[in-house]
């Protein structure tokens, strides 16, 4: 019986036309002509470790596979971290195969100890059907429909403990579980780790079990810290099965050249979702990447040719080379393949509007994703319509009196919405509210302040 979390309202995907271009912009020059992902997965840097790099190349070679990729709806969003597991498996799909998302709607209300050194807090039930759907949306809206969705308590939902123990547990020895790096490391730490952890390595084993068998998956692919689950799935396999032919694969961690994750920032992760990060922030993420990683990340994140990703990483040596060229491109390229033309656009427009000096026509909408990136004051219409522009910089706290507004405007160093203020006498009109609520203020090239427009209550 199909479960109620594994119902998703699909969000519709790119146009055909857009994903068409992105399709054969990938094919113009970035295979190397033998159909051989794997070989162009280890060029890219994208392959950490394989249950046997010979075996899973000829099987990719040899016919059309099924590959998948699990996703834990711990949080409504996924984020960059996230992002490598989307690329690899849109590498498969880019090479004919075919990519399987699992949703963890039944793993994810016991959690993954890999990589954690403290068991998560427990999500309930409505908040993990609201997470799926959430995620669900987003790999559609990224990959397309080409990607099937599959939800693991479709199969673990009616099943009981001592059915588990009784098909699954009977395969798994003690030895070999606690030999597993996830575990050792947990097992001796003051944490230590609880029994709905430990059999964690069993769930998503037997997802992989499930999944060759129903739905002829045959490759599965995670993260570094995913190998011990994913060779618990296919040691299942050869045991519950008694089937050869499971591989499995595993990407690096996305870490900067300091050691530190990359896709975290001071205030958190770097969501994918536009409702909880704007793509002029992921944009801005990617483009303040360190020269150190710019080009590792490319080649990485990005579905560039090699050629260029070479020719960009030649020209960050050369005396004419312009500055955070490498980032522009890194930050494009992911952007769009995140959020889409019109999200690359909508970034590249707020990135424009925020540039020191800038005379971009702005409107609401632009204002709004850069809401989180400038300082921002709440102003009464009544503080605005009417009253003269010094009165206001001072209200808003950007010149400290009108002598000083008035000098800096007849000196040209005020903006408004980008515009420059050449009456010192000037006055904020009603045209002036971008939608009726938002006004940019600057003062010289870099201090801008975000007025919005106060809802007429008092506050204290």
């Amino acid at each position: 019986m199909a479960s109620k979390a594994c119902r998703i309202r699909w969000m519709m995907p790119r146009t055909r036309v857009e994903r068409k271009a992105r399709h054969s912009r990938v094919f113009s020059g970035t295979q190397d002509g033998t159909g051989d992902v794997l070989k162009t997965l280890q060029m890219r840097g994208l392959v950490e470790t394989t249950t046997g790099d010979e075996a899973l190349q000829l099987h990719c070679k040899e016919k059309r596979v099924r590959v998948y990729c699990g996703f834990d709806p711990t949080a409504d969003s996924l984020h960059l971290g996230n992002l490598l597991g989307i690329v690899v498996l849109s590498w498969f799909q880019r090479y004919g195969h075919e990519p399987v998302a699992l949703m963890g709607g039944a793993t994810g209300r016991v959690g993954d100890p890999s990589g954690k050194s403290m068991e998560r807090p427990l999500l309930d039930e409505e908040e993990l059907e609201s997470n799926i759907e959430s995620i669900g949306n987003a790999l559609n809206r990224i990959m397309g429909r080409e990607v099937k969705l599959v939800n693991n308590l479709d199969w673990f939902g009616d099943m009981g403990f001592l059915e588990f123990l009784r098909k699954v547990g009977r395969y798994a020895r003690i030895g070999t579980m606690t030999a597993k790096d996830s575990v050792k490391s947990r097992i001796n730490s003051e944490q230590g780790m609880s029994f709905a952890e430990f059999s964690y390595q069993l769930l998503q084993g037997y997802d992989f079990v499930h999944l060759m068998k129903n739905e002829d998956v045959t490759v599965q692919i995670g993260g570094s810290d995913q190998w011990g689950n994913i060779t618990a799935g296919t040691d299942l396999i050869r045991k519950m099965l008694r089937r050869e032919g499971a591989h499995g694969l595993t990407f690096p961690l996305l870490v900067g050249s300091d050691g530190k994750k990359y896709g975290k920032s001071e205030d958190g992760a770097i969501w994918l979702n536009s409702d909880r990060l704007s793509p002029f922030k992921f944009y801005q993420y990617l483009y303040n990447t360190p020269d150190a990683d710019v080009i590792r990340f490319a080649k990485m994140l990005t579905f560039l040719p090699l050629e260029e990703v070479s020719a960009l990483e030649q020209s960050m040596s050369h005396a004419s080379y312009v500055p955070n060229t490498a980032q522009k491109k890194l930050a494009e390229e992911v952007t769009r393949f995140v959020h889409g033309e019109a999200g690359l656009a909508q970034a590249l427009e707020a990135t424009e509007s925020l540039r020191p000096g800038s005379d971009t026509q702005l409107n609401a909408s632009a204002l709004e994703s850069i809401a989180d990136g400038v300082p921002c004051v709440v102003l009464e219409k009544a503080q605005l319509v009417g009253k003269q522009l010094t009165d206001v910089l001072v209200s808003a706290g950007l010149q400290p009196s009108r002598s000083a507004a008035k000098r800096m405007i007849k000196g040209g160093g005020i903006r408004l919405n980008n515009v420059k203020v050449v009456d010192d006498g000037a006055s904020i009109s009603d045209s002036d509210l971008l939608d009726g609520r938002l006004l940019l203020l600057a003062a010289g090239k870099k201090n801008k302040m975000l007025v919005r427009v106060g809802d007429g209550m008092q506050r204290p």
